[in-house]
């Protein structure tokens, strides 16, 4: 597996210097008052949703959910409210990346 998180991190590095701090409320004033950072930094906003969609196992990233596993995957051991969690976890960690991707590129 590739660790998405390094290419995640790489990202942020110059969205920090752009904006001059590593609070997401100054990283929104900045975009505020000058240009969104979507613009000038379109490639790594690109590489930035890629990573994301990887790093929450969405479809063409999703590994562990292939076809020959439905039946003998990781799922089957869970029952009722346990799977309930577990698929709220993902997709709590699926809108937390939206919600970053739109703070840092989109202007919030």
């Amino acid at each position: 597996m590739i660790s998405y998180e390094v290419s995640i991190s790489l990202i942020l590095l110059p969205l920090i210097m752009m904006s001059g701090s590593l609070n997401l409320v100054d990283i929104v004033a900045t975009q505020a008052h000058g240009v969104m950072f979507i613009k000038p930094l379109l490639p790594l906003a690109l590489i930035f949703f890629i990573s994301s969609v990887a790093e929450t196992n969405r479809t063409p990233f999703d590994l562990p959910e292939a076809e020959a596993e439905l039946v003998a995957g990781y799922n089957v051991e869970y029952s009722s409210i346990i799977f309930a969690m577990f698929f709220l976890a993902e997709y709590g960690n699926m809108i937390m990346i939206s919600l970053l991707n739109a703070i840092l590129f989109l202007g919030g």
